[in-house]
């Protein structure tokens, strides 16, 4: 996470029909931390026309940049709320530290934040979830080579374990006695499974699926192991932001409701569980 720490942030537009795909240097923030604008229902937005998403590039299938246009899971639901607001989408890439702090939310330079990420009671100090709108796993990937069959071999073979920083999964592998070798992206962890600097990973199971598809990576790793550890998804606002937070629900409700969040599902996730349209309270 340190080196992106000094990196400035990016503001991305989506690829949404209203939107544009061209990258933008700086931030949107209204500068004061208040309002610019408001939407349709009296939501309140950083920035007039526009809803404002920071983000943690890369993590696909959730959000990826790819010749300047950032697309994924969370980005086309994302897109829903905007459509419905009568917005365009523009995506802050942010460090991931931010979002378990809301220190973008709070400091008015994003009207939410979408990254793959788990609701947890620690970050509901800080930040107001959405209802979650994602079931996860943990995956534990192995070099093919390295003889591993789970993840407790990892420690009996003596092997390196890799995580992404500051995520669950590396909280998860902490928990179960490892030191892992931290990495600031899902592609630096991927990265270093394929150059040795690790023999196995720990990381959200849809996230190495996207990663599978190459036949290069499903030729070389494998999957030993998927940890059920009751993680799901939320979308998260400023703390008090009731208005915004009311109209994502609505938005990821009416998706399930109509059939386009099974779509947007089999298109980026895989194949359809209908359990993930109605996931649990977390």
């Amino acid at each position: 996470m340190n080196t992106l720490l000094g990196r400035r942030a990016r503001v991305l537009a989506a690829t949404t029909a209203m939107a544009g795909v061209v990258l933008v240097a700086g931030c949107t923030s209204s500068g004061s931390g208040g309002s610019a604008g408001k939407a349709a229902g009296g939501v309140e937005l950083v920035k007039a026309g526009e809803i404002t998403t920071c983000t943690h590039l890369p993590y696909p299938p959730f959000q990826s940049e790819v010749d300047g246009k950032v697309q994924g899971f969370d980005v086309s639901l994302v897109d829903l709320v905007a459509k419905d607001l009568g917005v365009k989408q523009q995506i802050l890439d942010t460090p991931f530290e931010n979002f378990k702090t809301g220190a973008f939310l709070n400091s008015g330079q994003c009207d939410l934040a979408a990254a793959g990420m788990t609701i947890t009671d620690e970050r509901k100090k800080h930040v107001d979830f959405s209802d979650p709108y994602f079931d996860a796993t943990q995956a534990v990937l192995v070099d093919k080579k390295s003889g591993i069959t789970s993840l407790a071999d990892v420690k009996a073979k003596g092997k390196k374990l890799g995580t992404q920083a500051q995520t669950t999964g590396e909280d998860y592998a902490k928990k179960q006695g490892f030191d892992p070798i931290s990495f600031e992206s899902s592609d630096a962890v991927v990265n270093g499974l394929r150059t040795g600097q690790v023999q196995a990973v720990v990381i959200d199971y849809p996230v190495v699926q996207g990663w599978l598809k190459d036949k290069a990576n499903a030729d070389a790793f494998s999957v030993v192991g998927n940890l059920n550890t009751g993680e799901q998804y939320g979308f998260t606002v400023k703390k008090g932001n009731t208005k915004l937070l009311a109209a994502i629900n609505k938005a990821l409700k009416d998706a399930k409701a109509d059939g386009t969040y099974k779509k947007l599902y089999e298109k980026w996730i895989g194949p359809y569980d209908a359990t993930a349209a109605s996931p649990s309270a977390s």
